[in-house]
């Protein structure tokens, strides 16, 4: 009986359509599964079958209809045959053969070429892109008339095919997520580098500004030996210049001009024309925006002012950079032991123009930084008056200890989170 020609062309035909089943299977899976950038990644090396991926992806739903055209083509098919040998060679036994047709479609049409493509869904999905694409055209009157149907369906669910593209756009928490995820795959520096760049979606220049009180510059009607020493132990570029006060600002000097500038200080010269005119950025600026406008105006150095156009601080390219790749000259980016100290009882020990921020982005605390950016505004905002040493009280569940006071402001202050 298994000699007759008729059986072997039967099951012939049937191991066929189980392969061809496994194929639309798997590359179903795997053309869902793939990643794009990676097909994209590939396809920027002249790989055709990727491009043809990403192509075929741009039409999910014809995509998908071609897809389940072949593979129940394939399967209703085999069934036929199958009840067609049992009829005709077993007896008429077709409910056994729907039985057999079941497991084998399951582990051979279904489970393993689902399971490889899984694993490797883009290898999957280049390798079968050519053949998709030319069933593609084969069924396209069939398909078109499927998803003409399929949309009247879909617009009943609100579903927008449109849409199908939008879901490859990431926002900002999923891309830190995809960042946290990363494992070994991105080094710890680039993930924090990564991580930082993303952060500064939400930052303004007002939350890096160096504030008003703590900027150095050089005051014209200063010791001139004042103003040398300002100079040696610049931490930037440039300095501001200005008289008695910073709102009386003269100009920006650029360190490279510093030799010129004392020659002409000691004689008292006029110094107007060594000076950069000032640049002045709003503290609500967003800090991509203002990275942005640096580059624009060719600037490294803005002065801050706020919405009455009041100097409040300085903000420098620099800053930025910092923000982004850490402090520099440090071993870790992120170690915070040079900016305050770490008591045993799980307290810090730190001064009051401490940026809450980088206190809760160091020891991931949640001090509230809405209204105040610093710890000594922080304070002075919830007991609405200047504070005085060896004041305790509680902000939320931070606990805080003014150990010294200086000319007003809080100098050395140390901070506990209550269990």
């Amino acid at each position: 009986m298994i000699e007759n020609p008729s059986l072997i062309f039967l099951l012939s035909s049937l191991a066929g359509l189980l392969v061809l089943s496994g194929f639309f299977s798997g590359s179903e899976t795997g053309m869902m599964a793939s990643n794009k950038v990676k097909l994209k990644n590939l396809s920027k090396k002249s790989h055709k079958g990727a491009a043809r991926a990403i192509e075929l992806l741009k039409r999910p739903d014809q995509l998908l209809s071609t897809i389940l055209v072949g593979n129940n083509f394939a399967n209703i098919l085999a069934s036929a045959i199958v009840t067609i040998i049992m009829i005709e060679y077993f007896n008429g036994n077709v409910l056994l053969g729907s039985v057999i047709l079941t497991i084998v479609i399951l582990i051979f049409s279904e489970i393993t070429p689902k399971t490889i493509a899984a694993i490797k869904p883009e290898a999957f999905a280049t390798k079968s892109s050519l053949l998709l694409k030319s069933l593609l055209y084969i069924f396209r009157p069939l398909i078109i008339l499927i998803n003409k149907i399929s949309s009247y369906f879909l617009n009943i669910f609100n579903v927008d095919l449109k849409d199908a593209n939008d879901n490859d756009n990431l926002n900002t928490e999923e891309l830190r997520t995809l960042l946290d995820d990363s494992g070994d795959l991105i080094p710890k520096s680039y993930r924090y580098i990564l991580s930082s760049v993303l952060g500064m979606e939400e930052l303004v220049v007002e939350d890096i500004m160096v504030p008003i009180s703590e900027i150095i510059g050089i005051d014209l009607n200063a010791n001139k030996n004042t103003a040398k020493k300002i100079i040696e132990s610049a931490e930037y570029t440039r300095l501001p210049v200005y008289e008695n006060d910073i709102d009386n600002i003269a100009g920006i000097l650029h360190l490279k001009d510093s030799n010129e500038f004392i020659n002409r200080y000691e004689r008292n010269e006029e110094l107007k024309g060594l000076l950069l005119k000032s640049y002045f950025v709003s503290q609500s600026t967003a800090l991509m925006k203002q990275l942005k406008e640096f580059q624009v105006h060719d600037r490294n150095m803005g002065l801050v002012v706020d919405e009455y156009g009041e100097i409040q601080g300085l903000i420098t390219i620099e800053d930025i950079f910092k923000e982004i790749v850490g402090k520099f000259g440090n071993e870790s980016t992120s170690d915070p032991d040079t900016d305050f100290v770490k008591l045993k009882n799980d307290s810090i020990l730190t001064n009051g123009n401490f940026k809450i921020r980088d206190i809760n982005k160091a020891l991931d605390w949640n001090i509230n930084e809405e209204n105040s950016k610093t710890i000594n505004g922080l304070i002075t905002e919830h007991l609405d008056f200047i504070p005085q040493a060896n004041l305790c009280l509680q902000i939320d569940k931070y606990k805080y200890e003014i150990l010294d006071i200086e000319d007003n402001f809080i100098s050395r202050v140390k901070i506990k989170r209550e269990a």
